[in-house]
């Protein structure tokens, strides 16, 4: 972030905002101010903020975007002019003074060389998931809130081929996917402008030629119209989704899809996933590093057990790869 950038009611948090180290900054109702730099929180004793001069800020970014930052609307998403993502509550949600974090946009894109420095994946774990994403397969990458999905997904993309046209749909546009034939939307849900969804996004991405669709999160009803497309001609795709393992993410992409889909069947459902899904990746966040803890590879549903049919590729804690295990 430049210092052009900073807005200022944020100076006092400037030295946070300029190191490109930190990637969250969190501020509390009682003053207190905490970062976090590979994956470990620390506070910051050096900073003080005036509550009143930090309310009226937080308002002015609501006014700029078309919104209220009141007691009535007492809520804050917005997004800083370098991308970076603000979330802000004030009293009487909280008190005694309003609480802030940033989630910082990055201008530094990892490669997959820097996660195997840090030891998240090995060069061979690498080497296969490339492979088969340039061989048109489907994987959904699953894990908690800064466990890195999201770095994961960019740098994984790079293995599409150039000759390959990508649609990318994002809440926040983060991921700057370097591709010679891409077309990069964002929703519109936190402006004043008119309410453009994920699933408007995705359903109008099918009709703009896409040979891989790249779906920044699935968390809610574009999850219906995402299985859609992978199970009509748009296999290939890559997207994430908040789980605590792969296999829970499995569960969870289906209740997603049973809430906008309700008469169906929850078996029907799994076993579309099971036809349209290849491997399910689930990255952890542990200290000083984000790892990726397994690889699941889906190779179908088998119905009258109502169970996933996987083989565990990889699981960080037991290598080489184990037998392959129903679920």
């Amino acid at each position: 972030m430049s210092f052009e950038l900073i807005l200022p009611f944020m100076r006092p948090i400037e030295p946070l905002l300029l190191d490109d180290g930190i990637s969250e900054i969190m501020g509390n109702p009682d003053g207190s101010w905490w970062y976090e730099r590979d994956g470990i929180i620390h506070r910051e004793t050096t900073v003080s903020f005036d509550a009143g001069k930090l309310r009226t800020g937080l308002e002015v970014i609501a006014n700029n975007i078309g919104k209220k930052l009141d007691e009535a609307n007492p809520l804050l998403h917005a997004q800083l002019p370098d991308g970076s993502r603000l979330a802000a509550v004030i009293p009487p949600v909280v008190r005694p003074a309003p609480a802030l974090v940033v989630r910082k946009f990055t201008s530094r894109h990892f490669t997959v060389d820097d996660l195997i420095a840090r030891g998240s994946l090995t060069q061979q774990l690498a080497d296969f998931l490339e492979e088969q994403i340039r061989a048109g397969k489907t994987l959904l990458i699953s894990g908690g809130t800064g466990s890195g999905k999201t770095t994961l997904l960019r740098i994984l993309a790079n293995a599409i081929p150039d000759t390959e046209r990508i649609v990318v749909i994002e809440d926040t546009s983060e991921l700057g996917i370097q591709k010679p034939n891409i077309l990069a939307t964002e929703c519109q849900t936190d402006t004043f402008k008119g309410s453009v969804t994920f699933d408007d996004l995705l359903k109008s991405a099918l009709r703009w030629r896409p040979d891989r669709i790249i779906l920044g999160e699935v968390r809610g009803i574009e999850a219906r119209t995402l299985l859609d497309s992978l199970n009509t001609g748009h296999s290939g795709s890559l997207a994430t989704i908040h789980a605590n393992s792969a296999t829970k993410a499995l569960r969870r992409f289906a209740n997603l899809v049973l809430r906008s889909h309700a008469q169906a069947a929850f078996s029907d459902i799994e076993a579309e996933i099971g036809e349209s899904v290849d491997f399910i990746v689930h990255v952890d966040r542990e200290p000083g590093r984000r790892v990726i803890r397994e690889v699941l590879a889906l190779t179908g549903y088998d119905r009258p057990s109502q169970r996933f049919q996987m083989e565990y590729i990889y699981r960080a804690d037991e290598q080489p790869a184990t037998e392959a295990k129903p679920c």
